[in-house]
């Protein structure tokens, strides 16, 4: 058997058919393959396509890697990448989401890195928006980490989510029921309760469509905006951060909210 990472890939799926397959390969494609991938289909309502997708990537994978895991009812990606996360049998978790994908070195660079570092709990790395899978090139080399200053965290969210490798272990889980910046709120509130977190300087994870205002949906932005207010009042009643550090943060997070939109509105055009 190949050599495998001790690393559990977590993916939420939900009405996901048309893209699934791809993110699934950039994860069996890579150089040190995970010992498991774990696909949470968050009761899509499809009329059973994205599970049969789901069934059917399970089938044709001959090393039975792939478990299907089926949600009760749709909670959301917070609650996907949950149980996931708590149906993993190994030390390390990453997070995939189904439409987007991997380079091939990823799982290899980061997990070296974050075994030659015992003390990190928690490393991220840059990501890259991309129109097709044919524009993922190749990282730099050497690769290079920082370690991201707590301070930092309160001004923007550090890492995305599919960049994301932890530790299994750490006593936190991303917010139930919360649908916009869930995952902000778990990584500040790793980083606010002492936890290192470092990100390395290179993309190894794709986007195939824009991060903000994908397809000019403006009333996604305010829900994102919504979100990213809503966690920041619950990190000041959890007493990480003041009130006046609360009031200032509320007040930056809007004018990014505006640039967010003048950003949409000049794609629109």
């Amino acid at each position: 058997m190949a050599e495998t990472a001790p690393v559990s890939v977590v993916i939420p799926c939900f009405r996901c058919e048309g893209t699934i397959a791809r993110a699934v390969e950039s994860v069996m494609r890579q150089a040190l393959p995970p010992a498991e991938i774990l696909l949470v289909e968050d009761c899509s309502g499809d009329g059973g396509r994205t599970l049969n997708a789901l069934r059917e990537l399970q089938k044709t994978r001959s090393e039975g890697i792939i478990k299907v895991i089926v949600m009760e009812k749709n909670g959301g990606a917070a609650a996907a990448r949950n149980r996931g996360w708590d149906a993993a049998t190994q030390p390390y978790v990453a997070f995939l989401d189904a439409d987007d994908a991997w380079h091939p070195d990823k799982l290899k660079i980061q997990y070296q890195w974050m075994a030659g570092h015992p003390d990190v709990d928690i490393c991220g790395h840059q990501i890259k928006v991309v129109s097709s899978a044919a524009e993922i090139g190749s990282p730099p080399e050497p690769v290079a980490a920082i370690r991201i200053e707590r301070r930092s965290w309160l001004f923007s969210c550090r890492f995305s989510t599919i960049s994301v490798m932890l530790r299994r272990d750490l006593p936190f889980r991303f917010e139930a029921g919360k649908r916009h910046a869930e995952d902000y709120l778990l990584w500040l509130r790793i980083a606010l309760n002492g936890h290192d977190a470092w990100r390395i300087e290179a993309p190894y994870a794709f986007c195939f469509k824009p991060l903000y205002g994908s397809g000019g949906l403006t009333e996604n932005l305010w829900e994102v905006e919504k979100g990213e207010l809503d966690t920041y009042r619950r990190i000041y009643r959890e007493r990480l951060i003041s009130f006046v550090a609360f009031a200032g943060l509320a007040v930056f997070s809007f004018m990014k909210y505006l640039r967010r939109l003048a950003l949409a509105a000049l794609r629109g055009k």
